[in-house]
């Protein structure tokens, strides 16, 4: 298999494509001026703690509290031994203790209180968490923003290098799955263990494996000098404050994925190139050959003929093979799927159809799902199948497919109805969140009342402040929507309200309000009279 990473850099977006065949994979996608937060370290203080959710509220500088789930948190702040009381200082009032920096470094514990917050796991059964409203704690974003909610945290520190992940709070050494050699992974955690500081541990990554301890020395160094440079942050901190911001996009992909099995990186951008040649001439030297500049005038996503690809991550409609298609929709509680047949009428019998379109929407709904990264619930309505072993081969072929997408996924077994439900881990916004936003009109709710109930709404407010009051004009501000269409209907005009209710009612255009909304006003007054006459 050719896989390729092709990176294309505009003004407004930077768009990251890994191919594989000559087909779309997976699409990474930022904007200069959008601000992904997924990887920053802060320095936080406990907002409140509600122990009925098992979880906590950190002020990390946002505008929203970023949420800390009891399962968020590491071993070195579960499992609170009083052993601290014995102390000389343990006569110091609570609140001087949680203001030192040693507590967030996880150097010394908060004095004892009547009631820390516990969690509950079926491993360890009831754990006591070290958290306490006011406490300074270093936390890290594991989740961005979305909807309404602020970004998820986590005390589980890592910080990522090519070949190593540096866990200041924790005190194991991992190695990654895919390093088979029992030889080589006690060479790896022989290596971390020379370099790695007092109850500091590490993940060893994949792409360590069979590289020169030299080089591997270098990765882990880079990582604890970062660290002893973010201590000395959190030493002089008084506030909460961003430690440590993420590398943009496409660092981080060719930092997590440009690895042996990647044939080219191509880029179209020279400063973008210059900088990811540099990053590999000094962490993996050996993969410097496969990074290129892309120089052709045409655009590198159309060369490669994956922009029609790309432009289907936006469809509503995606099309199958067979001539059949997949529909999707996002509420705000989950993504539903709908497959539909279409023309595909290759196969003799109606069960066969259904098995050849579900089996093509299986691989399709999969693949859209790492395209869009699309996270939460997913709810698919397959074509129904009369045979229980079609619902056990469709059922093993969509978890084949989601064995390849890096986010953590969850497949249920189909209802009777052909029904599938599955959740895939949440990591960023979805590409729909991130390249669209809601209709002006509708505000995301995709109908709008229609205009004639509107201006209906609108002659009832006017009958009401006519038999009220004796004033001759008023102003009325609605939906440019609606305006235009009253400026199109000559039997909609003001005129019919002045012969039916003596008034002069000047319109105007605010494109604030809902297309189903109106405001009044008294001419020459900006109070708002609306419900006044309602």
């Amino acid at each position: 298999m050719v896989r390729r990473i092709l990176i294309s850099v505009t003004p407004a977006h930077l768009r990251i494509a890994i191919t594989e065949d000559g087909r779309l994979a997976e699409l990474f996608t930022e904007r200069p001026e959008s601000e992904q937060k997924v990887g920053n370290i802060y320095l936080g203080r406990v907002s409140k703690i509600i122990q009925g959710m098992n979880a906590a509220f950190i002020n990390i500088g946002l505008e929203q509290d970023a949420f800390l789930h009891f399962s968020d948190v590491d071993s070195s702040m579960e499992d609170y031994s009083s052993d601290a009381s014995d102390d000389e200082d343990d006569d110091r009032p609570t609140t001087q203790l949680l203001e030192t920096a040693d507590v967030a470094l996880r150097t010394v514990r908060p004095a004892p209180s009547k009631r820390l917050p516990t969690f509950f796991t079926k491993r360890s059964g009831q754990v006591t968490i070290n958290l306490q409203p006011k406490q300074r704690i270093i936390v890290q974003v594991t989740r961005d923003a979305y909807h309404q909610k602020g970004v998820r945290v986590t005390t589980k520190v890592g910080l990522p290098g090519r070949n190593v992940v540096l866990m200041p709070f924790e005190n194991s050494v991992g190695v990654s799955r895919r390093i088979y050699s029992v030889k080589e992974r006690k060479r790896l955690r022989s290596i971390s263990r020379t370099i790695l500081p007092p109850d500091t541990g590490c993940i060893i990554r994949t792409a360590a494996s069979g590289l020169a301890e030299e080089d591997v020395i270098r990765d882990f160094q880079t990582l604890v000098d970062e660290w002893v440079e973010i201590e000395k942050e959190v030493q002089k901190a008084k506030d909460p404050m961003l430690l440590r911001e993420e590398a943009g996009i496409a660092h981080s992909v060719i930092r997590d994925l440009f690895k042996d099995d990647i044939s080219q990186v191509i880029v179209d951008d020279r400063k973008l190139y210059r900088e990811i040649k540099a990053y590999v001439q000094r962490t993996a030297p050996h993969l410097d050959g496969k990074v290129e500049l892309f120089a052709e005038m045409g655009d590198l996503f159309a060369v490669y003929d994956i922009e029609r690809d790309v432009q289907l991550t936006h469809a509503r409609k995606v099309p199958l093979p067979s001539g059949g298609s997949i529909v999707m929709d996002h509420t705000e509680a989950m993504v539903v799927v709908d497959v539909n047949s279409g023309r595909a009428s290759h196969e003799k019998s109606q069960e066969g159809n259904a098995l050849k379109t579900n089996m093509e929407a299986a691989r399709e709904v999969a693949k859209q799902l790492r395209l869009r990264d699309i996270g939460g619930i997913i709810l698919v309505d397959f074509i129904d199948f009369q045979q229980e072993e079609n619902r056990r081969k469709l059922l093993n072929v969509m978890r084949d497919e989601l064995a390849r997408d890096r986010a953590k996924t969850v497949v249920y077994p189909l209802t009777q109805v052909g029904l599938l439900q599955m959740t895939r881990q949440r990591i960023r916004q979805s590409m729909a969140e991130r390249s669209s936003e809601d209709c002006p009109l509708c505000f995301g709710t995709g109908t709008v009342q229609s205009p004639d109930t509107t201006i209906s709404s609108i002659e009832r407010w006017l009958r009401n402040f006519r038999a009220q009051t004796w004033k001759f004009r008023v102003t009325v501000a609605a939906h440019p929507y609606v305006v235009h269409y009253m400026e199109r209907h000559p039997s909609k005009s003001t005129r019919l309200w002045l012969r039916k209710f003596t008034l002069f009612v000047s319109l105007t255009e605010d494109d604030k309000l809902e297309a189903g909304e109106f405001r009044c006003y008294l001419p020459g007054v900006k109070k708002d009279i609306t419900r006044q006459y309602l």
